[in-house]
């Protein structure tokens, strides 16, 4: 099936950052005066194209952009791109007044080892990369001499995959500053010819797109060209910023006039295949709904109205049924029934009836769906030429009845037996995301994050409308015995209408003459086979023709296919069989140079004439198993989806906000010997307290002694397990054992999905499993220091498997919320403007500022930008500060 994805092209969201005089958060808010054709604070960025050549839906992009000094110091300059989590990033080059300083892609662990090397030298520069919705954002950021030219030059590569009948590019237009030259230019070419071809933006009207845009195609080539100019690219007549900030959208598909396509090139073949014109196969659907209390609110709201939509679309001759589970499970009925008009209106009904409640009993939930579809095909309830999907929602983690993932699994896969698929849909990042997608692969369906948004029932609506259709049901594709090597992907328990199935492979004789491909499959009516023979003669001349976009697209094609899918396999492979998947895909990544989950990209690139490391990994929906947890604190670790939070310092709160690229800040002044609340979630268990410490007892200005946190306990009531961290020791205990260490030791202590690691007079990295990581910092002073005592900094750098209902200091901010900051204002130090920030429904006066991140380097820290909430949070916070005093640590 093909899932819906956001192929090829996508811009580079461009940044000018200033290094010397000013902080980056200033460098922001000067920009805006500064800003003069495509100039700020001296940087000229005079040029930004992003080319685009597709043949035969396998994307070859390339993003460049070119800058100058004219300042007469040096500058940073940051450069970020926005490209699809299918992408492979294949190679990245920084040249500066002429010399090219390549990336090199290597093995993960290779990289890693280089990357700590150089932390440990002070050498580092970072090289990121982060996921959002449908993108991943690489940036890289470098010292500028005065006067000296640079010019970024980014790759990728991806197969585009087809979506509700259309191959989409989805580009990502924010340059923020105006840029003389740029340009949007994509090639393609489709032996099979285009069929149609549109693009559009959500920034600019359609009369401004007009003259910038051109669009066309003629039998196998089409083109798109988006050329604004300066004056076209302002925001109004007289205005220095720009309006290029949104989306940037190109659409095609190509003629069907076969339902298939055989491409041959240099011994590598491509099989495309899309029947148009069958009639739907009948189906059997089962909705497997999550309603515990967790679902509360609008994210229930928006799953009974998108259930409602797809109500509205089910076709008469389809069965259906709904399971409900909370800690129990409901039926709708206890059969499937038939999509009648009568029986509609009855589900409309029960649907709009529909309360949360209680616990997440996923296992059962799942079963009772299951055994419903089995009875129904035992029972000749439904048509023998029907085929039957279930699809689960859920927003949160098994935690009543069988909650051990493994065993869910196990059970699932043992009821379905390969029968039909299953689609899982995670709604929200308190989830494990790892556990849906491995059940689902191996039970031949996928999972899809569902985004908590405004916009969350039509992805869920439109997740249905790509398995409405099933138009042919236990498709293979075969090809001459003996004829080829290393084939992908062949047989598929379903074609979806506006899909494509897509196999490649290596051919055994190069000089063959002929190539035949079957598919066969199950339609609704009876069995079909597509036959295609290709001459091998007219082929070779068809395809000196399109040379002129990339001659070896098809091997590349093949490997990107193939590492896509045994890294899919490797998912659920264990021992031996995992180990030989793994070093397949590693093998293929490093030969066809692409960013893998298994590889990193690693850029030496020059700063103060000295060499400098950086690293850009491939991130993936959850944490990447070959980095222990126990490292997340060297390489300034993570999860793609989480943000960060902390609090360190005098307490100091810290709490980022990806969607901004921003960070709010604010302080509890209480005194010493108090403890508070920082997490506390009662659906996982899991509490996080601390006890404030003060300065040395006789100190001058004891008035104004500054606090931090000196002793902090973690606990998961639900595993037994409780921690107990001072600036002198850790003390663990599950159940009634009790283990104590010193600061002084470096150990790892692991224990049924925990894991403790100390490292020696740094931090110790706590792990709750997949979901759930910790990271305590000690900072240490001088002992005889007349004010000062050693103290702990506390860091949440992944929270996604915490429940909707986790409060405290730092777990209310783990739910996603908004934030305005507007009327910034010169205060009484230059350097700290301020502001209004409605958050909350509260409008509130912040102060700009920073505040250190001590993950990395506890000595100097990281400077963090934020916007800085007065009066001990009040506004930000829920309540007031005193309501999160609690008794003790546990």
């Amino acid at each position: 099936m093909a899932s819906a994805q956001w192929p090829c092209l996508i811009l580079a969201l461009f940044s000018v950052l200033v290094a010397s005089g000013f902080p980056r958060s200033h460098a922001r808010l000067l920009e805006k005066r500064s800003l003069l054709e495509g100039e700020v604070n001296g940087i000229d960025v005079y040029s930004t194209k992003i080319s685009c050549k597709v043949t035969s839906r396998f994307a070859h992009n390339v993003v460049t952009t070119r800058a100058v000094n004219r300042a007469d110091t040096a500058k940073e300059v940051s450069f970020d791109v926005e490209l699809p989590k299918t992408a492979f990033i294949t190679n990245f080059t920084l040249t500066i007044d002429g010399v090219t300083y390549p990336g090199n892609v290597k093995e993960k662990e290779v990289a890693k080892k280089q990357y700590e090397k150089a932390v440990s030298q002070g050498k580092t520069a970072g090289l990121v990369k982060a996921s959002g919705r449908k993108l991943e954002k690489f940036t890289v950021s470098v010292n500028v001499a005065a006067g000296s030219e640079i010019t970024f030059e980014l790759t990728y590569e991806e197969l585009l995959k087809r979506h509700k009948g259309k191959y989409e590019m989805y580009l990502k237009v924010q340059p923020k500053q105006l840029v003389k030259h740029f340009e949007i230019e994509a090639d393609i070419f489709e032996p099979q010819g285009i069929s149609t071809l549109d693009a559009e933006a959500s920034f600019i009207t359609n009369d401004l797109l007009g003259s910038a845009l051109t669009k066309s195609f003629s039998g196998k080539k089409g083109h798109v060209s988006f050329k604004p100019s300066l004056d076209q690219q302002r925001s109004c007549p007289t205005c220095t910023d720009s309006l290029l900030n949104g989306d940037f959208t190109i659409t095609y598909d190509v003629n069907r006039e076969s339902p298939a396509n055989v491409q041959i090139v240099n011994g590598y073949f491509v099989h495309f295949f899309a029947p148009q014109g069958l009639p739907t196969v009948p189906k059997n659907v089962v909705f497997v709904i999550d309603i515990s209390g967790s679902m509360h609110g609008r994210k229930m709201e928006q799953t009974k109205d998108a259930l409602l939509k797809i109500l509205d679309d089910v076709k008469e001759e389809d069965y259906l049924n709904f399971i409900l589970f909370s800690g129990d499970v409901i039926t709708w009925k206890d059969n499937l029934v038939q999509a009648t008009p009568e029986n509609i209106q009855e589900a409309r009904t029960f649907v709009r009836n529909i309360q949360d409640q209680g616990m997440t009993n996923i296992n059962d939930g799942l079963l009772r769906g299951i055994s419903m579809l089995n009875k129904a095909r035992e029972e000749h309830r439904v048509p023998e030429r029907s085929t039957s999907i279930i699809i689960m929602l859920t927003d949160g983690d098994a935690n009543t009845g069988e909650s051990r993932p493994p065993k869910i699994q196990e059970n699932v896969r043992n009821a379905i037996g390969g029968k039909f698929p299953l689609y899982n849909l995670g709604f929200g990042d308190n989830l494990n995301f790892n556990f849906l997608e491995s059940m689902a692969l191996e039970n031949h369906g996928i999972a899809r994050r569902i985004y908590e948004d405004s916009d969350a029932n039509l992805q869920l609506q439109g997740f249905y409308e790509e398995v409405a259709n099933p138009l042919l049901t236990s498709v293979e594709v075969e090809y001459p015995e003996n004829a080829i090597l290393d084939l992908t992907k062949n047989t598929y328990q379903h074609f979806y209408d506006g899909s494509e199935i897509v196999v490649a492979g290596r051919l055994v004789d190069k000089d063959m003459n002929n190539f035949k491909a079957d598919v066969k499959g199950h339609g609704a009516i009876n069995d079909l086979t597509f036959t295609e023979e290709v001459d091998m003669m007219e082929m070779e001349k068809a395809l000196q023709k399109q040379d002129y976009i990339f001659g070896n697209y098809i091997e590349r094609l093949w490997a990107y296919l193939t590492i896509e899918q045994l890294l899919e396999k490797r998912k659920n492979a264990l021992g031996d069989e995992k180990e030989n998947l793994t070093a397949q895909a590693l093998d293929l990544s490093l030969k066809y140079h692409f960013v893998t989950p298994l590889t990193s990209m690693v850029v030496t690139k020059p700063e103060d004439n000295e060499n400098q490391m950086a690293i850009a990994d491939k991130p993936g929906e959850g944490p990447v198993d070959v980095v222990p947890p126990s490292m997340a604190y060297l390489n300034s670790y993570q999860s793609p989806l989480t943000p960060y939070y902390y609090v360190d310092g005098d307490p100091h709160f810290i709490i980022q906000v990806p969607e901004k690229d921003d960070a709010i800040c604010f302080n509890i002044d209480e005194e010493p010997g108090t403890v508070l609340s920082l997490i506390e979630d009662p659906i996982t268990g899991f509490t996080v307290n601390g006890q404030i410490i003060g300065d040395k007892r006789g100190s001058p200005n004891s008035e104004t002694r500054k606090t931090y946190f000196g002793k902090l306990g973690i606990a998961n009531t639900q595993m037994d397990f409780w921690i107990e961290v001072t600036t002198e020791k850790i003390t663990l205990w599950n159940a009634a054992a009790q283990s104590t260490f010193s600061w002084l030791d470096t150990v790892t202590v692991t224990q049924d999905g925990l894991s403790v690691t100390i490292n020696r007079k740094k931090n110790i990295v706590v792990s709750f499993g997949d979901g759930v990581t910790f990271v305590v910092v000690l900072h240490q002073v001088w002992k005889k220091h007349p004010v000062h005592q050693d103290f702990l900094g506390f860091y949440v750098v992944d929270s996604h498997r915490m429940s909707a209902q986790t409060h405290g200091l730092l777990g209310q901010f783990f739910h996603p919320f908004d934030f305005k900051v507007s009327d910034i204002h010169s205060g009484s130090d230059p350097a700290k403007p301020h502001a209004t920030m409605v958050v909350k429904n509260h409008r509130l006066t912040v102060t700009r500022g920073s505040q250190k991140d001590y993950r990395k380097d506890v000595s100097i820290g990281t400077k963090v930008d934020c916007w800085f909430v007065h009066n001990n949070g009040q506004g930000l916070i829920d309540g007031v500060h005193s309501d999160y005093i609690v008794p003790d640590l546990f």
